[in-house]
């Protein structure tokens, strides 16, 4: 009757082995570390670079306890903060001697102490959130007006180009803040551009107004158009700094809207708060402009219009100051190949801007174009090469590159610059001690909560007591392991939600435990009254805890930040709570009591008989 099967009883010890063994590297703890990685897309890091960052340490005094070096950065763990701290300015020194052109990013983190036998079995902590585990809070304001001026430029980029194509003269165009004035001679000529505007550029609004003896057209953006340019630069403005703070190796890093025009950013683990804002205006764009090719440029003097920028092997180019095409149209960047089997980035451009690069190459053959990175407000000439033929939206960028060099250059112009410029109006900084202070006191919250209800049962209701508490506390090793798994970013709301899980988990205990009395106060035998307490308590468990489910799913779908957070670990537990409360508690007891055929008593506590 109360026998479970063989296989029944290896799913048990699976999840138990399972659980065991995922939640173990959370026990672990993190140790302080220093963290670097490139801070340009032409410099890589190699075994030569960590060369220098041990023999810096090792002439600073420093033992570090490990150095290790993946495809991104380089991490050297430390036993303190104290040793951290100083290794991170001897590292700091060594690598940038120019503080303001840096060239490597040194930054501040925290590293997980798993053993590598773990590492090699997938078997990750949990991310922990910016109130467990420390780092900097920041608030962006994004400059919306900005990102209007910035479209109207394009726009009227544009709007040139189609008036050119339709044959419409003008007098000039130019852009005032979000606004673009087009003048004309006759109203017959300001017509037809209102016509080339109404079927081409939807989204503007053209009014005619006199100008002297000119009739001036001025074009606005509509509202409706406006407020998608704006939705637009916060959700590119999202994705670039995701893009970038993933490069750096930020674990879980939280970048969320809030609001019209502001951008949470927070990062768990970083405590150098310049160096987070260094990462935060890490972002990269390129410009295609032409070679000057003048006589002064021969001899090495700028001639007016023009800039020099170094290529990548310290040669200086003269380039127009001209920009020909800007990041904005770029649709992707890809690491490739050339047709000499030779690292390259391929480049697809929008349609406008694959139209720009066809007139351009087509009316300079023969003629030199260089490609232009601008990373932290500096450029660099990263190709410079002489057009053979025509060539539109595809084409590749080559320099000698390496495969690895090629791979970090399509990272950054995937990641692109800002659509609209930012301006830091909060920042905190959580430091690792108080990280470590809201750990200990939630973790004891947890402990404290599952000794107190584990007396509570072992008392109330004897041996069923301390199965239902070594169910409880399966139930809490299978979900940090769960969360673990799914590597699920755990906060203080989280914990509070653990604590909550241990209330709820052992409500299915107490239902079952009930049941189990009440079979015994009407007569039924001791392995009768085990088999009905669980059969006939499963439905009322399940209508509990569906219900509760609801609830958390609710949370999860609709609340945001913390809310969500605690809505994670709330739902998880519950599913944990029903396997641990009813399929593995029935598993020990089955185990205990199953065998004995002639049980005539159990340990549940007294059953109280009513008096007739």
């Amino acid at each position: 009757m109360n026998r479970y099967s063989l296989w029944k009883y290896a799913v048990i010890v699976i999840a138990l082995l399972m659980g065991g063994l995922y939640a173990l590297p959370n026990f672990f703890g993190e140790s302080p570390a220093v963290q670097v990685s490139s801070a340009r897309a032409s410099v890589k890091l190699d075994a030569a670079t960590l060369t220098r960052v041990e023999e810096a340490l090792k002439a600073g005094g420093i033992a570090p306890d490990a150095v290790s070096m993946d495809a991104s950065s380089i991490r050297v763990r430390f036993t303190d903060t104290g040793t951290q701290l100083k290794a991170k300015d001897v590292i700091q020194k060594t690598l940038n001697p120019d503080s303001n052109d840096a060239t490597y990013v040194v930054a501040l983190n925290l590293l997980s102490r798993s053993p590598a036998w773990l590492q090699a079995l997938h078997a990750s902590p949990m991310y922990l959130g910016l109130d467990l585990r420390g780092g900097v809070h920041f608030m962006l304001q994004v400059d919306m007006k900005a990102a209007l001026s910035k479209r109207a430029e394009g726009l009227a980029g544009d709007l040139r180009t189609a008036l050119r194509e339709k044959n419409v003269r003008h007098g000039g165009i130019t852009r005032n803040e979000d606004k673009i004035e087009v003048r004309f001679r006759d109203a017959a000529t300001a017509e037809a551009a209102k016509q080339v505007i109404r079927e081409q550029f939807t989204e503007l609004s053209a009014v005619e107004t006199a100008d002297g003896s000119e009739i001036k057209l001025v074009a606005s953006i509509q509202a409706v158009a406006a407020k998608e340019v704006q939705d637009q630069a916060l959700k590119q403005n999202i994705t670039t700094l995701h893009n970038r703070i993933n490069e750096l190796g930020v674990a879980e890093p939280v970048i969320q809207q809030q609001g019209l025009d502001r951008i949470i950013v927070q990062l768990p683990g970083v405590q150098d708060t310049a160096k987070a804002k260094d990462i935060l205006g890490r972002t990269a764009t390129l410009e295609v402009r032409m070679v000057d090719e003048s006589a002064e440029a021969q001899t090495g003097n700028v001639p007016f219009g023009s800039e020099k920028y170094l290529e990548r092997d310290g040669k200086p180019v003269i380039v127009k100051k001209q920009v020909v095409i800007t990041g904005d149209r770029l649709n992707g960047a890809q690491s490739t190949f050339d047709q000499n089997q030779n690292p390259a980035v391929s480049i697809n451009l929008d349609s406008v801007g694959g139209r720009v690069m066809r007139d351009l190459t087509r009316d300079n053959i023969g003629k030199l174009m260089a490609i232009v990175l601008f990373e932290r407000g500096k450029g660099e000439a990263i190709s410079v090469a002489r057009i053979q033929g025509e060539f539109g939206s595809s084409f590749q960028i080559t320099g000698n590159f390496t495969t690895e060099e090629t791979n970090s250059l399509s990272l950054l112009l995937r990641a692109g610059a800002l659509a609209a410029p930012m301006e830091i109006i909060e920042e905190r900084t959580i430091g690792p001690s108080l990280g470590a202070e809201n750990i200990a006191k939630g973790f004891n919250s947890v402990t404290w909560g599952f000794v107190a209800v584990a007396i509570f049962m072992c008392f109330y209701y004897m041996f069923f007591g301390l199965i239902s508490s070594i169910s409880l506390g399966f139930n809490l090793l299978l979900l940090v392991a769960v969360l673990s798994m799914m590597q699920a970013t755990l906060t203080l709301p989280g914990m509070a939600a653990m604590a909550l899980v241990l209330g709820m988990a052992i409500d299915a205990n107490v239902l079952i435990n009930e049941r189990i009395r009440e079979e015994l106060r009407n007569g039924a035998s001791p392995q009768a009254a085990i088999h009905a307490g669980y059969d006939r308590a499963w439905a009322t468990i399940i209508d509990s805890n569906v219900t509760t489910l609801i609830a958390g799913l609710a949370l999860l779908a609709f609340g945001s930040g913390p809310v969500r957070g605690f809505a994670v670990v709330h739902c998880l537990g519950i599913l944990t709570s029903m396997f641990s409360g009813v399929f593995f508690s029935r598993g020990v007891v089955n185990f205990w009591y199953g065998r004995q055929k002639k049980l005539k008593s159990v340990s549940i506590g007294t059953v109280w008989r009513p008096e007739l």
